[in-house]
């Protein structure tokens, strides 16, 4: 009896102990984020502003010897600011609180060039004071960005500047209420003492973490998260959410793959936040009032922010009168339209699923489509198998992955199958997954779906959506050669487009494009483009042209003659290249337009392929009608931020010249190695 007794209490522990080993939690596996970091994983989109002097005097960089006075919005409203920034669905804004000209949108004990300085308000406002209000009517989070570059202090490039620029932190993170995000430039250069700092970034974290503890900080290295790389609002298929620690820097040059993709083998949580301007430039300039990004280019910044492991960072730049532009707003607007009617409707939502291991009946594969995201399906494999059926046959063109992060980023690679025509197809092949992947492909009528999944670790699911979103017409791109013809393209299957030549929106009544055509003038071109018997049309694209190229005649003094003619081919992927095995800045390069113009703008611009050497840091430009008699009229253009941001850089003159020759005097490149690259030069004539 003693001994039946003793092997019933024996079965009762090993059921215990079995039981308990099918309940507990799948161990973490490598780095995984904090508890800040998780709260920022929760947002998918927020605004940046750009706002400042810079706004006043049109250029993306100040010099930090402008008058206060210059900042003046005549009708300056953060409320509206808010409102707007909330109507589009983003979840928090940060702001420009102070530039690389050191100006300070709020008045700073321990600055001189301050909104205190200024006109604006008699002195009294505070930009701050009056967003962090907005944000709290709005119930947005309120971020703030203040780059330790300034141009304007002078205590700057000294031993006593790290602890002045720790006090204005202090200032900003004790006075305007809860910050979600404190942001880092890594620009580093000289101030108006013609000195540089060296930043004590480990000091500035601190003054964070000890005022804002739950803010997240960015910058290059982090500690929370790191730029993706570039300012085009991509990230990269690969997107890892760790990095090897000490690997980068704030303002770490030559590294901006490794920054996108991330470190596999990483050691340490550090995800990237993704980054553009809904214009080409960061800061306001009115003449890029007609070049905010379309809904189809916000549509694609989406896809590959939020849906490519990412946060969304899109900048809005606050105009002269202290507003969102009209143009923006219409642009958010048609961005919200699209999200809202893509992601309503998730045709996965309580459906069946079933994988291939399952590490307990705690983490069932149901969990992935309960649409709870702390409820997760557990595998008990690295390579598994995940199978959905949908019911019935549906539409789909858009699958949604999420892991649960808060055990690690597992997930190397993933393909997507459907079931059609009595097999399955591979639709989709994609590499990491981490805390948000969308996988878009060619729409396909299915029942089933089968997901395979290859991991470093066995994988951790706790959310799986399937869409059919809106498919969207891309919109036309013009160019024109050297020779005055037109060309229009559409990445689209089977357009039909329709332009025009005197300014007016295109319709089906206008001209029929058939091919390139000759436009070899001043004027305006847009275009649209219909698919499906016309029922999808495109947004309108607008091309200003000046007067073409075909007479233009080129000369320099820089070496590698051969491909001068490249910088008036009218083609922006090709690129000319000073002699780089010598030393050759500075140097000339002289435009002949062939006649005698009234030149008001000089367009210079850089490289287009996204990779580093020979961006130009300074020009000067003089004119002349006989190419003997030069007159000086541009004395130093800097190129600011080209590096990163490689767009158009206009050069204005004061006023209207009358001219025929162009020099332009390539004085400093931004690496110091004395070569150049320029993609295109064009003008802007009265």
């Amino acid at each position: 009896m003693m001994r039946s007794h003793i092997r019933l209490l024996f079965y009762c522990v090993l059921i215990t102990a079995s039981s308990c080993m099918t309940s507990r939690m799948p161990a973490a596996f490598g780095p995984v984020p904090s508890d800040r970091q998780l709260k920022w994983h929760q947002l998918k989109y927020y605004a940046f502003i750009h706002f400042g002097p810079n706004t006043f005097t049109d250029i993306e960089w100040g010099h930090g010897d402008e008058s206060p006075d210059v900042f003046h919005p005549t009708a300056l409203d953060a409320d509206q600011w808010a409102r707007v920034i909330r109507d589009a669905g983003m979840e928090g804004v940060i702001i420009t609180a102070k530039h690389h000209d050191g100006f300070c949108l709020w008045p700073s004990k321990y600055s001189t060039h301050t909104v205190r300085e200024s006109k604006w308000m008699d002195g009294k406002g505070d930009v701050l004071r009056d967003l962090a209000d907005a944000c709290a009517k709005y119930q947005l989070k309120l971020g703030v960005y203040l780059s330790p570059w300034d141009r304007n202090h002078p205590a700057y490039g000294t031993d006593s500047y790290n602890d002045v620029f720790k006090d204005m932190l202090e200032e900003v993170l004790t006075s305007y209420g809860p910050i979600y995000e404190v942001w880092f430039d890594g620009a580093n250069g000289e101030g108006p003492n013609g000195k540089k700092q060296v930043y004590d970034f480990p000091g500035f974290a601190e003054v964070v973490r000890k005022h804002q503890p739950d803010a997240v900080i960015f910058s290059d290295a982090g500690p929370d998260i790191r730029w993706v790389g570039n300012e085009r609002g991509y990230a990269g298929s690969v997107n890892w959410s760790t990095v090897r620690e000490g690997a980068f820097y704030p303002g770490i040059p030559g590294v901006n793959d490794q920054l996108q993709a991330g470190h596999e083998d990483g050691d340490i949580w550090l995800p990237t936040e993704v980054n553009t301007s809904i214009r080409p430039g960061w800061f306001y300039h009115k003449e890029e009032d007609d070049d905010v990004k379309s809904v189809n280019q916000l549509v694609d910044n989406w896809y590959h922010s939020v849906g490519m492991n990412g946060n969304f960072l899109l900048n809005l730049p606050v105009d002269t009168r202290g507003l969102v532009h009209e143009n923006d707003i219409k642009a958010l607007q048609g961005l919200k339209a699209y999200i809202d009617e893509a992601f309503s409707k998730n045709l996965a939502s309580l459906t069946s699923a079933s994988t291939g291991t399952i590490y307990s009946d705690k983490f069932p594969p149901e969990h992935m489509v309960d649409e709870d995201l702390q409820t997760f399906w557990a595998s008990s494999n690295s390579s598994d198998v995940v199978e959905i059926d949908l019911g019935s046959e549906m539409e789909i063109n858009t699958v949604l992955l999420q892991e649960y992060i808060t055990l690690g980023q597992r997930v190397r690679s993933f393909t997507i199958e459907v079931f059609k025509d009595g097999q399955f197809e591979i639709v989709f092949e994609g590499n990491t997954i981490g805390n948000r992947r969308l996988a878009k492909f060619p729409k396909v009528v299915t029942q089933k779906i089968k997901i395979m999944l290859d991991g470093k670790a066995p994988p951790v699911i706790n959310n799986l959506e399937v869409f059919r979103v809106p498919e969207r017409l891309s919109s036309p791109e013009l160019s024109r050669e050297a020779g005055g013809m037109v060309s229009i393209h559409v990445d689209s299957p089977d357009p039909v487009i329709y332009y025009t030549l005197d300014g007016s929106e295109p319709d089906t009544s206008d001209f029929l494009y058939e091919g390139p055509f000759v436009f070899d003038q001043k004027g305006t071109v847009k275009a649209r483009a219909y698919i499906e018997n016309y029922t999808q049309s495109s947004d309108v694209v607008t091309r200003a042209f000046d007067i073409p190229k075909h007479h233009w005649n080129i000369r320099s003094t820089c070496g590698n003659d051969d491909y001068l003619r490249q910088l008036i081919d009218g083609e922006e992927g090709t690129i000319w290249r000073s002699n780089e095995n010598h030393a050759e800045l500075p140097c000339d390069v002289i435009l002949d337009l062939g006649q005698v113009v009234m030149l008001e703008t000089l367009s210079l611009l850089p490289r287009q392929d996204h990779r580093e050497g020979g961006h130009l840091k300074r020009v000067a430009v003089a004119l002349s009608q006989d190419g003997v008699n030069w007159k000086q009229e541009i004395l130093d253009f800097e190129f600011a931020n080209i590096l990163n941001n490689p767009v158009i850089q206009n050069i204005q003159l004061r006023q209207p010249v009358s001219c025929r020759y162009i020099k332009i005097q390539l004085t400093e490149d931004l690496a110091g190695l004395n070569w150049a690259t320029l993609a295109e030069i064009d003008v802007i004539t009265n």
